[in-house]
C-alpha cells in the first residue's frame, strides 16, 4: 500500500473522486473525523484543567452546569465574561443542615435577590471569582440572579 501524506490524499480524492483504497472523500474526512473525535474523548472534562476555578460562567450559563465534589471541598466559580453574574443558593432546596450561601455574603436567597435590584449586590465583575466550601453531602442547586430567566442554573453535589 501507498502512503501518502494527507495533503497528497486529498489531492488524490480530489482530482479523482476517492483515496488509493476506493473510498470517497467524504468516506475518508468522516473516517479522519470519527478518528479524531476518539481520540479525544474524555478531554473535554479537561478544559478547566490547570485553571484556578471549578466553574466558569459564560454569557448565560455555568459551565460545567453540574459539578459533584466531596464534603469538605472548596468551589471557585470564575466570571469567564464580560457580563455581571451572581452566585445565589435556591434556598428551599438546600441539603438539611446546610448553610445559605450567596455571592456579597447574604444570608438569604430573598436578600440576594434585593440587594441585586436594588444596588448590584453580590455582582461577580468579569475575570472576578466567587468561592463557598460545601460541608454537608446533598445536592445544591444555585442561580444567577440577572440571567435566571434565560437559564443561567447550576447544580452542585456533594458527596461524602
Amino acid at each position: 500500500m501507498r502512503h501518502l501524506s494527507v495533503a497528497s490524499r486529498e489531492a488524490t480524492m480530489r482530482d479523482h473522486g476517492s483515496s488509493d483504497d476506493g473510498r470517497t472523500r467524504r468516506q475518508f474526512l468522516a473516517a479522519a473525523g470519527a478518528a479524531a473525535t476518539a481520540g479525544l474523548a474524555g478531554c473535554a472534562t479537561l478544559t478547566a484543567s490547570g485553571d484556578d476555578f471549578d466553574i466558569g460562567m459564560t454569557a448565560v450559563a455555568f459551565d460545567p452546569p453540574t459539578l459533584t465534589v466531596e464534603a469538605g471541598d472548596e468551589v471557585v466559580w470564575r466570571n469567564t465574561s464580560s457580563r455581571g453574574h451572581t452566585v445565589t443558593a435556591y434556598e428551599g432546596t438546600l441539603p438539611e443542615g446546610a448553610a445559605f450561601f450567596a455571592s456579597g455574603g447574604y444570608e438569604t436567597e430573598q436578600a440576594a435577590r434585593d440587594a441585586y435590584s436594588n444596588s448590584l449586590g453580590g455582582l461577580i465583575a468579569s475575570s472576578e471569582t466567587y468561592s463557598y466550601t460545601f460541608d454537608v453531602p446533598g445536592e445544591y442547586e444555585y442561580l444567577c440572579v440577572p440571567h435566571e430567566q434565560q437559564g443561567m442554573v447550576g447544580t452542585i453535589v456533594v458527596e461524602e
